[in-house]
Order: structure tokens, then sequence, then C-alpha cells
């Protein structure tokens, strides 16, 4: 049991009072010295003890802190000079005590060069709650952990790119989501949980990553491929990717023209051409950049390094280039966008195509579906494609993406057929796929012969550009 002494004077010590008789903590046993009448609220719970005394008069604090072993005094005092005396005969009968002393005056000097002591600035708490409620500003935990803002509160707004995503598909570097808060009811998230629009997230990390995660979150979209990442990174391996190397870098910054404020960094693997790579060169600018890497040790290890370092979002690169290296493996475990080129450059594309897959999957990577249409300005169409006809099971997805269509304000073309998915999408012209990055992607030409399944034509034909978007079950 811990006993706590309350010295109190004033609107704030009868609010603290009536607080913490509702909170009835059963450790706690409170002391209330007051010498002013109203200080006192009208029901008093049996955890709590009045104490008719000025708590100014020396010889009566004594004789209070005495009769009981205090572990924390309250100073809640209305008048300044009432609070500098009893702060003073406090420390006189023990200096060892903590004490919690409220200065409502903005004076510096009360209890500066006191120790066990904290002292709280009713005008600054005041000011920061008010600034707490201001549009865009993040909600930070002032009494929790460190105080510094590694605790923070973030509402996802209607179109942010955190809206309809899972959980588990987002990278969480330096933090984390500790719960999400819905209809007033509160959510330990795993993998599969679903972020929707209005949701409050608290989050915990680093103070400075959080605040660029809270700027992410009520980014709207359109600004892909936030939230994987910020920026763009186009790896070239001179093994597979020569004679394509500038048509990849062109394809690239066509992208990165699309897009607001991004960049492109530039990584050449296995380098044995310096003509192709002076040719490079002269594609850099300030929103481009080259880095070579001519040591062709520990590949991987590099290509992480790159992707933390310049917040990477999206990955580009082609199929050979992919399946090398483990990069496959690495970017799947890194949570990250992967742009495959295809035979059709990206600036003769005219619509984004989904083929209907997974119920969770489907809902995992549309925002990014609906993010990058919209940043290229095209057409999205969504392929429920079946060759038995089985339409009925894909109701709540349609629904899911119409959902989308009013936030995005977009059109989506819903087309339904019986028919192998496979075939109808190799015979469309000018389309970027978009697929869900599956961990298992089969590369054996075998498959082809005998599967439907989508992630067993993804490696195995070059057509159509293909966006592998993560995912979380």
């Amino acid at each position: 049991m811990k006993n706590i002494l309350i010295l109190a004077d004033g609107s704030i010590a009868k609010h603290f009072i009536e607080w913490v008789g509702k909170k009835r903590v059963a450790e706690n046993k409170y002391y209330v010295t007051y010498y002013k009448e109203g200080v006192t609220p009208e029901n008093i719970p049996k955890n709590i003890s009045l104490i008719h005394a000025d708590p100014t008069s020396f010889s009566k604090l004594r004789n209070i802190m005495e009769d009981v072993k205090y572990s924390n005094v309250f100073i809640i005092m209305e008048n300044m000079e009432d609070a500098e005396y009893s702060l003073k005969n406090t420390r006189l009968i023990d200096d060892k005590v903590r004490v919690v002393l409220v200065n409502q005056w903005d004076n510096d000097e009360i209890g500066r060069d006191e120790e066990n002591i904290t002292i709280l600035n009713s005008d600054e708490l005041l000011a920061a709650h008010l600034y707490d409620n201001l549009p865009n500003v993040p909600v930070v935990a002032q009494n929790v952990g460190l105080g510094r803002g590694e605790i923070m509160e973030i509402h996802v707004p209607f179109g942010s790119a955190y809206a309809y995503r899972h959980v588990g598909s987002i990278l969480q570097r330096k933090w984390k989501i500790a719960a999400v808060y819905r209809d007033e009811k509160q959510i330990i998230p795993t993998n599969a949980t679903m972020i929707r629009p209005n949701d409050t997230l608290l989050v915990v990390g680093k103070p400075l990553v959080l605040d660029g995660v809270y700027k992410t979150i009520n980014k709207r979209t359109g600004l892909f491929p936030e939230p994987f990442g910020k920026d763009l990174y186009l790896l070239l391996d001179f093994r597979y990717d020569q004679e394509t190397a500038l048509l990849y870098l062109k394809e690239s910054i066509y992208l990165l023209e699309k897009l607001e404020e991004k960049s492109l960094y530039v990584r050449v693997l296995y380098p044995n051409n310096f003509t192709l790579i002076d040719e490079i060169k002269a594609l850099e600018s300030e929103q481009v950049s080259l880095s070579i890497c001519y040591d062709d040790h520990d590949i991987k290890t590099l290509i992480e390094y790159d992707i933390h370092q310049y917040d990477i979002g999206l990955v580009l690169n082609s199929i050979q280039t992919f399946e090398a290296d483990e990069l496959k493996e690495t970017l799947y475990d890194l949570k990250k966008l992967v742009y495959l080129f295809g035979d059709n450059p990206l600036y003769n594309i005219k619509e984004c195509v989904i083929l209907m897959s997974e119920n969770e999957k489907m809902e995992s990577i549309s925002t990014t579906a609906f993010d990058i249409s919209e940043s290229l300005s095209l057409k999205l169409t969504l392929g429920d494609f079946d060759p038995e006809g089985d339409f009925e099971s894909k109701k709540m997805i349609i629904e899911h993406y119409e959902t989308l269509t009013h936030i995005f304000n977009m059109e989506i073309n819903i087309k339904q057929k019986v028919a192998n998915p496979i075939r109808e999408i190799a015979n469309m012209k000018d389309i970027l796929q978009i697929a869900p990055f599956e961990k298992e992607l089969n590369t054996d030409n075998f498959m082809k012969l005998i599967s439907t399944k989508i992630q067993d034509f993804l490696l195995t034909t070059k057509k159509h550009p293909k966006l592998l978007v993560p995912f979380a079950l």
C-alpha cells in the first residue's frame, strides 16, 4: 500500500481529488490536506482521508507527515507563496520524499534547485493538449516511456496510403503497429489484420521514424510506391541485361517522371562493359544516380543495404536478374514492390489488369493497383476469368474494389468470363499485369501446360510487364 499526501487548494486540486476517487487504485491510500472550503468533492470514497490543516504551517505539516510514512507528496496550491512554503516545509521534514508540484504561475524559479521533484507546468500542459488537437499533428504519449514521441497515436484518413492494407504487408523497421482501434474497440493486430479508413493506430518506435510514418499515413494516395518506401531502385545485372540496359533505364526514368518528388537509384552488378556504363552515366541527373558494384561477393547484403539506405519502395529488374543471387527471396522478405520488365515497355501501356485470385490477396493488393493506375493515368481492369464459372464466391472482392472506386474517384472495368485466365491475359495487349508477390513463383515451363494458377506464369512469360505487390495472410 502506497500512502500519498495531497496538499490541496483550488480548482485543479478539486478535479484531481475527484479523479483519483473515480479511478480507485486499490494499492493507493490518499490523504488530502486542505484549509479552504470547496476543495473537496461531496462524495469521498473510502481510500481518501481528509485532514483540515494549513500546510504552510511547519508544525502542522510535521505532525501530519510524522503520523504516516508517505511515498509521494502532491502540492497543488492556488497561491504561489502557499505552494513555496508548503514545498519548503515538506523538504525540511523529509528531503527524500518524492514531490510533484503543479506550477500554475509560469514561474521557472519555483522548485528549480530541488531534488526528487517533478514540476508540472499547467500552461504548457494545456497548450500541448490544444496543439495535439490541431489537424496534421500527431498525438504522442507525454507521460509514458521516455515521453519523447516514441509512442504515437495516428488516425488513418480516407484516401490514406495505408488504408485497405494488411499489417503484414507493411515493412515495420524500427517501428511497430502495436494496436488498432476501431469502433471503440481495441484490436491486437496480426499480419492478416486489414487497416481501414477511420482506424486509429497505436505505433511504437524511434521518434524520427514515427514522424515519417505519420506523414506517410496522412498523405493521400497517388504517392506511389509509398507506403512500401519512397524511391525507385533499378537493378541492372550485366550478365543478363546488357542488350536491354538502356531501354530499362529509359523506362525507369519514364516512370520516375510520372511520380511526384521521387528519385531513381541505379545499381549495376557484374560490370564488364565500360562503354555501356558511360552511356548510362550520361543519363544521370539530380533525380537519377548511378552506383556500380565491382565486387561480386555477397550481392544480397549489398542490395539489402541499398534498399534500407535509400528508402526504396519499388525495385525494377528483369526476370533473369530477379531470379539470380537470391534476389527474389530477399525482396519478398523485405516486402518491397517489384516491377518486372516485359517485352512491351511501360510507355506503351494503356491498362492495368488484375486477375482474380484468393480473396485475402486481392484485398491486400487493391490499394496499390488503384494507386499506380491513378499515378500513370491508366485504366484499371479486374479480370474474373474462371474455367468453371464460379463467380458467386468473388462477390465480396468485387464489392471491395467498387468501394475503392469512390475513394479514388476512378472507374474500374470488371470482366467476368468462363475462360482460362492465363489464355485470356496472354491475348491482351498493352497491359501492366498486377499480381500478389507470392513466396513460391514457379519458373518451370512444364507448369504452363497443366496449370491455371497465376503464379505459375508470372516468371515464364515476358510479353507483359508485371508489378508484384506484397501481401499478408
